[in-house]
């Protein structure tokens, strides 16, 4: 029995799940945001958010505990000075997990972990409901612009060779 065990095994023992935990620490301070199982993404949460407020309290000791967990001299620098900083003021919460469906090949619920108030760079999540008229309105709006693309490269195709017949003449002028 598993009297007071707490948390996800993962299916790991526990030096690959403590390794695993690692890991995507590391990446989601570096990255802001990863996508993983929403069993790992929920076993990592608690995980960055004690990290973050080892971060916030900033002493040497705090730091010395963040690097003996993340093993990463960059990764504790950033957190400490660049993400610390954002979270000064609020009082836990610092990651959300979005559901984004699941995988094709295995069916596992597939989520995004990221740490909030943080832009993800150009990468934004959007959750869409995959529905026949969702995908028809997509394929008419592809088509759609493609035939107005098509029609001002004829136009400006057009333009070019009457434009450029004129210069070639005065280049052969030259040469002449």
């Amino acid at each position: 029995m598993r009297h007071k065990k707490r948390g996800n095994h993962l299916g790991r023992t526990s030096s690959h799940k403590k390794a695993l935990m690692r890991n995507m620490a590391a990446q989601i301070f570096e990255h802001k945001q990863i996508k993983t199982t929403e069993a790992k993404a929920k076993e990592l949460r608690g995980y960055v958010d004690r990290l973050i407020t080892y971060a916030k309290k900033g002493s040497v000791h705090h730091r010395r505990l963040a690097f003996k967990f993340l093993q990463n001299k960059e990764i504790v620098t950033s957190l400490f000075e660049e993400i610390a900083p954002v979270y000064e003021t609020r009082n836990g919460g610092y990651t959300r997990i979005i559901k984004l469906g699941r995988r094709k090949g295995d069916g596992a619920s597939v989520t995004v972990i990221q740490l909030v108030d943080f832009e993800a760079g150009s990468e934004t999540v959007k959750k869409e409901k995959k529905t026949k008229d969702a995908k028809k309105e997509k394929t008419a709006k592809d088509k759609a612009p493609v035939k107005e693309e098509k029609a001002a490269d004829s136009e400006t195709k057009a333009e070019e060779p009457v434009a450029s017949e004129p210069e070639k003449t005065e280049e052969k002028k030259e040469t002449e």
